[in-house]
């Protein structure tokens, strides 16, 4: 999972990737400058916790997530887009943290002149939005010349290219992004190699002050949510002690770090889900699309086990913790056989069986 933190000069993102990753990173450095800082982070899950104490494995390993603290966007792409540099980092994201400037300091100017969320949210929408309608218009400039000249694909597969991103465009045209877009099953897959960013998950962030309320406005966009946070307050407690920071957090009344917040609603946003493989080699969580089939786990595990998938063992967590092995939940039928279809749930443990 990677995740692209943005948002307009001086919004605060680097103090929210500090937050989460418990980065050192300078703040306010970027001066609209392209640059990107990336860490990779642990996904806490007490699970995972549980599961080491049983087995007691050589090795633990928890999810990942990729934080990318992404400067360069000012909202001032215009007509020619956004450059080859940053939209190829854009591009790459699997979703966005959006972070949004509520917070009002004489010290740290805001380029626009002024603190106005409302205003900031829709810039950073309008410039993606733009970004994607230069892409549509380019791709249809390009199906267009398949469709005159013939000889390539068959013409069908290029006719609904076509439909669809002339629906695409008049979506844009009319200031519709594309998550707000209706798209059947075989649309979705037709897009699966763009990185249209309008189209791409986003939570944003309302990066308050100390003791600010967080502001109404409301964002009623598809695969979108919203999150208000202390930013500053967030990055001094993951810079603190683990004994420190709790006291820190009682004393201000938060109830859990921004980092395990922003991961949960993370995971909800791309929907996402854990499962677990465990032995006395190693205990593991691994991420997958909420829906996954069995042996679509497998393939997030090795390519290999999803080419040779036979059967998977499975067992949910909740069984597993409370039966106190795998041998007990065999013994109690907890421990079944799925084959191709079954859909993975979140919390299960699997062991794959498969041919090579």
């Amino acid at each position: 999972m990677r995740l692209g933190i943005i948002g307009l000069p001086q919004s605060g993102k680097t103090t929210l990737f500090n937050a989460l990753t418990g980065g050192t990173q300078p703040t306010g450095m970027s001066a609209g400058r392209i640059e990107v800082h990336t860490a990779v982070v642990d996904v806490p899950d007490p699970r995972v916790d549980v599961l080491s104490e049983m087995f007691k494995p050589k090795k633990t390993i928890y999810a990942k997530v990729t934080y990318a603290d992404i400067a360069g966007l000012d909202g001032s792409a215009g007509k020619s887009g956004i450059s080859g540099v940053l939209l190829n980092q854009l591009t790459q994201m699997d979703g966005f943290i959006h972070v949004v400037r509520c917070f009002e300091n004489d010290n740290v100017p805001h380029p626009a002149g002024s603190v106005d969320p409302a205003r900031d949210l829709a810039v950073m929408d309008s410039e993606f939005l733009l970004n994607d309608l230069i892409a549509v218009e380019r791709k249809l400039e390009r199906l267009a010349e398949e469709r005159k000249k013939g000889g390539g694909r068959d013409r069908p597969t290029v006719e609904r290219e076509i439909a669809l991103f002339e629906r695409m465009h008049a979506a844009l045209n009319g200031e519709t992004i594309l998550r707000d877009v209706d798209l059947s099953a075989e649309e979705e897959k037709m897009l699966s190699g763009f990185g249209f960013l309008s189209r791409k998950p986003v939570l944003v962030v309302f990066n308050l002050a100390e003791g600010q309320s967080a502001p109404l406005i409301p964002y009623s966009h598809r695969h979108s949510q919203t999150v208000a946070l202390q930013g500053r307050l967030e990055m001094d407690i993951a810079q603190l002690p683990p004994e420190d920071a709790e006291l820190f957090m009682a004393e201000y009344g938060i109830e859990e770090p921004s980092l395990k917040r922003m991961i949960r609603l993370s995971y909800n946003l791309l929907g996402l889900m854990s499962f677990f493989t465990v032995g006395p080699d190693e205990v593991r969580a691994w991420t997958v699309q909420r829906g996954a089939t069995a042996p679509e786990a497998a393939g997030e595990i090795h390519t290999d086990l999803q080419k040779g998938f036979i059967r998977a063992e499975v067992v949910t967590y909740d069984d597993l913790t409370t039966l106190g092995g795998l041998a007990e939940a065999r013994a109690k039928g907890k421990l079944r056989l799925e084959g191709k279809e079954y859909i993975v749930h979140d919390g299960e443990v699997l062991n794959i069986r498969f041919a090579i």
